[in-house]
């Protein structure tokens, strides 16, 4: 997973945005429209999505409604319309933030950095007697060590992170193993499987991982 995608049209200013955050340690992605911004993040994902409005293909509130249906990923929109409805709009589709252009790049990647502080901060995730410390990455059920693979336990703590969330079977696969992967999507399901059993869940009823038919899985 990719810590930021940067959706913005402008090249130039893409580029500039894309060279600090490097700078400041950031893995960075970009996309000059709407729709290669969707399919980038269902291939890789991101931490944080930096979206400009004014897109040559579809408007940014389009973009961000799109991402809203499947993950609560930080979105941060960046733009140059800075009418008040146009705010509100952002804010209503789902938008963490909103900041004017031309902006100060100092106040930008600050309030970046402020994002991933609160967000990412956590150390463990917990649900249903269910523990994942991810700094050590060990996994507990009940206060009782359980053995995950690093596969299955970047899997979990991603669909624990969203919890309650219906995840796409193919985000949930380029996200955890990546498009380049020579794996396919059928060690997704093998992996679900094996979960459920570490975790007790019954695989034909299901109370923790269920699965959604026709979209994916979600941690209930």
């Amino acid at each position: 997973m990719i810590d930021i995608l940067i959706v913005e049209d402008n090249r130039e200013l893409s580029d500039l945005l894309c060279d600090f955050l490097r700078a400041e340690g950031y893995t960075v992605s970009t996309a000059e429209n709407g729709e290669k911004a969707l399919s980038l993040f269902e291939r890789y994902g991101a931490r944080l999505v930096v979206l400009d409005i004014n897109l040559p293909d579809m408007t940014g509130f389009t973009v961000c409604s799109k991402l809203r249906e499947n993950a609560d990923t930080p979105i941060l929109i960046v733009s140059c319309r800075t009418d008040r409805q146009d705010k509100l709009n952002g804010y209503d589709l789902g938008a963490d933030d909103y900041i004017e252009k031309p902006y100060d790049i100092d106040i930008l990647i600050a309030k970046i950095k402020g994002i991933f502080k609160r967000r990412y901060k956590q150390d463990t995730l917990s649900a249903d007697g269910v523990t994942l410390d991810l700094a050590a990455r060990t996994a507990t059920i009940d206060g009782k060590s359980i053995d995950l693979s690093a596969k299955e336990f970047d899997l979990l703590a991603l669909l624990m992170e969203n919890r309650g969330k219906a995840l796409k079977k193919e985000y949930l696969f380029n996200t955890v193993w990546g498009s380049d992967s020579g794996s396919e999507v059928q060690t997704l399901h093998v992996h679900i499987n094996k979960l459920r059993a570490k975790l007790g869940d019954d695989s034909k009823n299901a109370k923790k991982i269920v699965t959604v038919w026709g979209i994916g899985y979600k941690y209930v």
